[in-house]
């Protein structure tokens, strides 16, 4: 059975119920996708949790390397990955508890996702959380 995304309305709902967002491939370059993407939802009022283990920090936040260096609950695992590499990045989602395996615009892998799924986690791929927070939230949380 091919996947499918859970439904707008549960998309919405798990949006409100999230505080923390750890975004994998997050970039220090401000003209980067994830960098601004990442900025909007900030200022929308989620705690974004940079990992990426080239910098020290990413929008005044502590970067971290990995997610499982992480020492706080993550709701959402928001990646910037190509497709190929976010296997692993599911398999550290599921360690962690997280409860959310969101994979960005264009990033699609179906290993991934059963493996996200099978551990306990909502999965959302190819699909932009920040235009997703926008449609679903407009208002806010």
């Amino acid at each position: 059975m091919p996947f499918e995304n859970p439904s707008r309305e549960h998309i919405k709902e798990l949006l409100k119920a999230a505080r923390n967002v750890a975004v994998v491939g997050l970039s220090d370059k401000p003209d980067r996708v994830s960098h601004m993407v990442a900025e909007a939802m900030q200022k929308k009022g989620y705690r974004i949790i940079p990992v990426n283990p080239n910098a020290e920090s990413i929008l005044g936040e502590t970067c971290y390397a990995t997610l499982s260096d992480i020492p706080e609950p993550v709701d959402i695992v928001n990646v910037f990955r190509r497709s190929e590499h976010v296997v692993p990045v599911a398999e550290e989602a599921v360690r962690i508890k997280a409860k959310v395996f969101w994979l960005q615009q264009g990033i699609y892998n179906e290993e991934a996702a059963e493996i996200a799924k099978a551990g306990g986690l909502d999965v959302i791929m190819d699909r932009c959380i920040k235009v997703e927070d926008s449609i679903l939230l407009p208002g806010g949380k």
